[in-house]
């Protein structure tokens, strides 16, 4: 016997060989009873679980987030109560579209989703790398998704699709404008903006609500690759954002972002010149100026990456007392869709697993118990204490922590929402006013690569959209197109330093 440890089962029995099959005789087949044989093969089989549905190529790391300025006038969450305060974090950046086997560097919204360990339950912000969306109301957004996602016949990723039904849905353009523009690639995770995207809410301690927008601002410079680019890059390279991150990391050059909010009065929403519930509707900086908050830190890599990113389960459902919703439709949805994701995808206890696990002060209390994955301890003390209410000293709600009313008007109904002048306003801005002459360059022409394979007829209903917008916008993409006559290579390699893109 060495001084190393012995291997054992799963069940902790030592194992006499890790390298042959017991079989009958030198050259006899392989004894089933062989049971250490079989517990291995069958757990390789199992060692994958269902990757995610739309981010399931992502990155993750875990540091600390620190309170850096009072907000207690617009919030009683304990993690705002005083300047000084911290918790822990975990954070998973990702790609919307690609497999969990997608080249990093493609063009692709990203998703920027945080986890805050509070001292009041764990608190997720669920968003990406821009403040809006393509869509606005959950009803769209499998459609959406399957447009992104393989072709049913050919099971390639379909271009026609998606500028079909980008077509057809006029406020995705300033999403889409977005993504075609320099900030379409980023250089990895730590050159780009974080956004909670949706409105969300904040009471304070006299219960006054304000609705927010959370927005992470890089303390890094905000970097980004050229099509080309990115093209040379993923031919050598497809981890490139894995090995930047974890790089950074080890070698002690943390990434750092500063959280910031939007606040709007409650009332105000009622006069509001646009809808500010509406996902594809950025907040204008001038009317509803950034507020800092905080700072968040990532100082570490996991110690297992599946363990700690992959079993990782953000959802907008994980908040808080002093943050909650607003009546944004895609946010309402997503309350259900990201945890019912997470239950079918990890199992039913998914919140007991290392990555979700709360470090609340007054630890996990639930009548939440058997099912899969009941691996831990939960009975307060009292076996009798299993049902609500009971007189054996189990948890009890606390009327406390209650939500304010949400002051909404209007009944229950599908209300439509007829295409207006309003869905073309904001990207109209971003075109004329925030992108300089290279920059719409750059944006007619990754926008002539990215639809080139497209039928006549859908390139025709994309321009007509493109020109709502602003005639010098289609006019551009329609020049590069026929210039480029669908050649995706149409952009020059740069030897500069990746484009940074205008915010």
């Amino acid at each position: 016997m060495s001084d190393k440890n012995r291997l054992t089962t799963t069940a902790g029995a030592p194992v006499p060989s890790n390298n042959t099959s017991a079989t009958a005789g030198e050259r006899g087949p392989v004894l089933l009873q062989d049971y250490q044989l079989v517990e291995k093969l069958a757990h390789q089989n199992r060692e994958r679980i269902p990757e995610r549905v739309v981010h399931a190529k992502g990155w993750g790391a875990q540091g600390t987030f620190r309170v850096t300025h009072d907000i207690t006038q617009y919030t009683c969450a304990d993690i705002f109560s005083k300047v000084g305060n911290e918790c822990e974090i975990l954070s998973r950046w990702s790609t919307v579209a690609g497999e969990l086997g997608a080249a990093d560097a493609e063009r692709d919204v990203r998703g920027f989703s945080l986890k805050f360990y509070t001292n009041e339950g764990n608190w997720d912000v669920v968003g990406n790398n821009t403040p809006i969306f393509f869509v606005r109301d959950a009803f769209k957004f499998p459609d959406f998704i399957r447009t992104q996602k393989r072709h049913p016949k050919t099971n390639l990723r379909s271009p026609e699709a998606m500028f079909d039904f980008w077509a057809a849905q006029p406020e995705s353009v300033h999403q889409v404008t977005i993504l075609m523009s320099d900030r379409g690639i980023p250089v990895n995770p730590m050159h780009m903006h974080g956004y909670g995207s949706h409105t969300y809410s904040m009471w304070n301690k006299d219960g006054v609500r304000h609705w927010v927008k959370f927005h992470f601002r890089c303390q890094q410079p905000i970097q980004n690759y050229t099509n080309a680019e990115a093209e040379k890059l993923i031919g050598s390279t497809r981890e490139s954002y894995q090995e930047d991150l974890y790089n950074a990391i080890e070698d002690g050059n943390f990434p750092r972002w500063e959280l910031n909010i939007q606040v709007m009065p409650e009332a105000e929403a009622e006069t509001c010149g646009f809808n500010p519930f509406d996902l594809t509707k950025v907040w204008p900086h001038g009317d509803y100026p950034l507020i800092p908050v905080g700072m968040l830190e990532f100082d570490r890599n996991p110690e297992n990456y599946f363990q700690m990113v992959e079993n990782a389960a953000f959802s907008p459902s994980n908040k808080v007392p002093g943050i909650g919703y607003s009546p944004d439709k895609m946010l309402q949805a997503r309350v259900f869709s990201y945890a019912d994701a997470h239950r079918y995808r990890l199992g039913t206890h998914y919140e007991a697993l290392p990555a979700n696990a709360p470090k609340a002060a007054a630890g996990l209390n639930h009548y939440h118990k058997d099912g899969t994955m009941r691996f831990f301890t939960n009975d307060f003390g009292n076996p009798d204490a299993y049902y609500e209410p009971n007189q054996y000293g189990g948890p009890v709600a606390d009327p406390s922590v209650a939500e304010p009313p949400l002051r909404i008007n209007g009944d229950a109904d599908r209300y439509v929402q007829q295409e207006s002048d309003a869905d073309y306003v904001q990207p109209r801005k971003l075109y004329a006013e925030v992108l300089n002459d290279a920059e719409r360059d750059r944006l007619h022409k990754n926008m002539a690569a990215a639809f080139g394979p497209c039928s006549r007829s859908v390139k025709d209903r994309w321009l007509a959209v493109l020109e709502k917008v602003h005639p010098d916008y289609a006019a551009g993409v329609r020049a590069a197109d026929a210039a480029s006559d669908s050649d995706v290579n149409a952009i020059p390699v740069s030897d500069e330093t990746p484009t940074e893109a205008a915010e």
